[in-house]
This record gives C-alpha cells, structure tokens and sequence, in this order.
C-alpha cells in the first residue's frame, strides 16, 4: 500500500487540469442543462440537477489524463460513468461537487478526486480552485495546501452534540424520516449552516466544523472525502455506523466521541 503516496503527484496534476476548465467558466454566462429531465433528479424537490459545460470538460480532461497515464485503471465519474471497475485501483470523480454554488457564483464547490484499491478508498483530494486551496489524504495522514505549501491536517476535539458545529448541503435532501432525525440532532447542536456541499467536510479536516451529516449522496461524492477526514482523524460511516463505499446516508465527523452520540440519534 505505500504505492499509494506515490498517487498524490497526480492528484494534484489531475487538480490543476480540471481547474483549467472550471476557473475560466465560474462566473461566466455559462448554460445550465437539467439532469433531471433525464430522471436523474437530486431530491430537492424543484425538479432541478444542475449541470454545466465546466463539469463535463472538466471530467472528460482528468479521465484523458489518466487513461494516458494509467490505462489498467479503473474510473468512476458522476458526469461520464464507469469503466474498468474490474481494476484494483479505481479513480473516483465529481468535477463539480456544488453544482448549485457554482452556478451562483459562491467558491464553495470543489473538484473531488478520489482513488479506491480493491474496492476500499485510500486516497482523496477537494480542490477549491477559486480559493486556491486543496486538502488531500490517505487513511493515515492528510494535509492542507495553500499556493504549494503544506500543512498538516487535524480535526478538533468536541465531545457532545451540544458544543457542535454540523452541516448538512441541503435539509430537502433528506426523507421525511431522514429529517426527523437530523432534526433531533440539528435541534441539540450548538451551530448548524447549510449549502456547503464538500467543502463542509473539508472544514471537519480543517477543524473548523464538528460533523457534516448527508442522505442520498452518491459514490463520487463521499469516496474522495473519506480518506481525508481519517487521515485527519475524523471517523467517516453511514447512518448505522458501516461502510460508506457507494454513498447513502453519511456523516463525517472530527470527534469520535461525537460520532457514536450522532450515530445513536440517526440510527434510532
């Protein structure tokens, strides 16, 4: 597994190939295509699943980039789908998380890159390139980078709901029975925002937010993340407290204290 490190060049090779398609466009007369008329809807209920001209391009130019570099590789994009998932090592794709953001203008969103081995996510990168920020890592250890400097990353010690600062992208998203019991747990925290998308997560690894909780979200957008937020020594799980390879209900967390309390809540 030590191979893995020698990946995270190209994370960020595959960082700076999508934001040459998603800088210039981000906040530009860009079109706006509707997934959703393709039965592909996000849940929200106003019948919208954004996407743009800046998340195509930006996924077809980093799949390009590693079937040159690594054609026994696997890929799996929200934009172009999959291939090659028979491969132990599989590149795990969104190239606009915050499609929403993006659209209106809010440097939120984040291109995720993530890089499964035998089925299992080992490695992540979000890269915020309007704000020049990226934060990367594998299961034991993850950084932050700022204009090519590099910084460990740590989650911060909270150990009740009461003291936490959570997120989630959207309440909506969530089941009737879902917000039920986010509510119960929104209802005892300190501080809840909403509409970050992944760039919550990054700031659990950061230490600035405690738990970020999600429904509904797909492969692409957790697998990327996960690998950081242990590195950083978070806990990563799905609403029972399993495995969250293929999405679904999650939550991220930087206290493990505070996960097993959120767990009991969302699991009841």
């Amino acid at each position: 597994m030590q191979q893995m490190h020698t990946y995270v060049p190209f994370l960020h090779e595959l960082a700076e190939t999508a934001a040459a398609h998603t800088r210039p466009l981000f906040r530009s007369a860009l079109a706006i295509e509707n997934k959703a008329g393709d039965g592909a809807d996000d849940g929200i209920g106003d019948g919208l699943n954004p996407v743009t001209a800046a998340d195509r391009r930006a996924e077809a130019a980093m799949r390009r980039l590693i079937n040159d570099r690594y054609p026994a590789h696997g890929i799996l994009g929200e934009e172009y789908g999959a291939e090659n998932l028979d491969a132990d090592w599989v590149w795990v794709l969104d190239p606009i998380d915050g499609t929403r953001g993006f659209i209106c203008g809010i440097p939120l969103w984040g291109t995720l890159i993530g890089l499964r081995y035998e089925g299992e996510p080992v490695l992540g990168m979000i890269s915020q390139p309007i704000l020049n920020e990226r934060f990367f890592g594998s299961l034991d250890s993850s950084y932050y980078w700022a204009g090519g400097t590099e910084t460990p990353l740590r989650t911060r010690p909270c150990e009740s709901i009461e003291c936490a600062h959570i997120s989630t992208t959207d309440p909506r998203l969530f089941t009737s029975q879902e917000r039920l019991r986010y509510d119960r747990v929104e209802n005892k925290a300190k501080l809840a925002r909403y509409g970050y998308d992944c760039y919550a997560h990054a700031m659990v690894a950061l230490g600035q937010i405690d738990c970020v909780i999600e429904a509904g979200v797909g492969a692409h957008d957790i697998e990327p993340i996960a690998p950081i937020i242990a590195g950083a020594g978070g806990c990563v799980s799905n609403w029972s407290g399993g495995s969250i390879i293929g999405g679904g209900q999650i939550v991220t967390s930087g206290d493990a204290r505070l996960h097993a309390l959120i767990l009991e809540i969302l699991s009841g």
